[in-house]
């Protein structure tokens, strides 16, 4: 009797050892727990982007509209105008700029920006005379903008600045893809920082002249 359940015993445990051990290709993993969890449908950076969507997956690589990156600000609201119009030209003069004070560490940044990006034509004492003009001996014979010194840009609306920067002004192209909007904020703020640094100083200058006058 002992011997028979021995045996029987055996014989089950070969069977299950036999069924277990098929070497045959399954197609069907069976039954998963939370399958999205199981297979990821996270797009890798530098995966082949080319067959998402017939996997049912939408990807273009643009941030979520509205939405606004760790550390960034928000996108510059107004649209380019079309030609031959200037409706938002006009309207970028009531969009305010995040950043009314930079730090020590962002004035540094934001002078090294200005001097790459804009120094070449706005000259890097903002005076219009940079290398590409040089006294009107330089590549380009038009003298560029003087932002500090001249009125019509010292008044210019920190908004329509921005508006400049990022879609372009006249022969002035855009720096939307030189600059993130927090690095064009930051220059525009350098610019304005260095504009009332100019008109603090007149003040004093006159008093100074007219009392040597007396």
């Amino acid at each position: 009797m002992r011997t028979t359940k021995i045996v029987t015993i055996g014989l089950i445990t070969v069977l299950i050892a036999a069924a277990s051990c098929n070497n045959g290709i399954r197609r069907e993993p069976g039954k998963i727990y939370m399958p999205d969890m199981a297979y990821s449908r996270a797009v890798e950076t530098y995966a082949d982007h080319s067959n998402l969507e017939q996997a049912g997956i939408y990807y273009d690589a643009s941030p979520v509209a509205g939405t606004i990156k760790r550390g960034g600000v928000a996108y510059f609201p107004l649209e380019k105008d079309k030609v031959g119009d200037s409706t938002n030209y006009v309207a970028s003069k009531q969009i305010q700029s995040p950043i009314s004070v930079l730090q020590t560490d962002e004035i540094i940044e934001a002078s090294r920006l200005y001097k790459v990006n804009c120094g070449i034509c706005h000259g890097e004492k903002l005076d219009g005379n940079g290398p590409l003009y040089n006294g009107g001996n330089g590549p380009y014979a038009a003298k560029p903008a003087t932002l500090v010194g001249d009125a019509k840009y010292e008044n210019m609306p920190a908004g329509q600045m921005m508006y400049s920067l990022t879609y372009g002004k006249n022969l002035m192209g855009s720096y939307a893809s030189q600059l993130s909007t927090k690095q064009r904020w930051m220059v525009i703020q350098y610019i304005k920082s260095v504009q009332g640094a100019g008109k603090t100083q007149t003040p004093a200058a006159t008093t100074t002249d007219s009392t040597k006058a007396k």
